[in-house]
C-alpha cells in the first residue's frame, strides 16, 4: 500500500508547479492550465484523504466531482472568455489585456 505521504507529495509538487505556471507565464490559456493543474492537485488531496481517514464514507468522492463540475465549467467559461478578448484586441498576451483600464 501506498503511504499517504507520497499522494500529499505528488498533490504539492503538482500545485506548485501549477502556480508557477499561473504567475510565471504571459499567455492566458498558459495561465489557465496553470489553474487546471492545481485543481487537479486539490481533487488528489481530496481522494487521498478520504481513502486513508474513511473509506466507508463517500465524501472525498463527492467533493472531488463537485471540483471536476467546477474545473469543467471554468474551463468552459474561460476559454469563451479568452476567444471573444483574443477576436477583439487579437492577442493572448495577460499583460496586453487592459479592457477594464480607462
Amino acid at each position: 500500500m501506498i503511504p499517504l505521504s507520497w499522494f500529499l507529495l505528488l498533490a504539492a509538487a503538482l500545485f506548485s508547479i501549477g502556480l508557477f505556471g499561473v504567475l510565471a507565464r504571459k499567455n492566458v490559456i498558459a495561465i489557465l492550465m496553470g489553474v487546471e493543474l492545481m485543481l487537479n492537485a486539490v481533487n488528489i488531496n481530496l481522494v487521498a484523504f478520504w481513502r486513508y481517514l474513511d473509506p466507508t464514507v463517500l465524501a472525498g468522492q463527492a467533493f472531488a466531482i463537485i471540483v471536476f463540475a467546477v474545473a469543467a465549467a471554468e474551463v468552459a467559461v474561460g476559454l469563451a472568455l479568452i476567444i471573444s478578448v483574443y477576436r477583439r484586441r487579437k492577442t493572448t498576451v495577460a499583460d496586453a489585456l487592459d479592457m477594464l483600464k480607462w
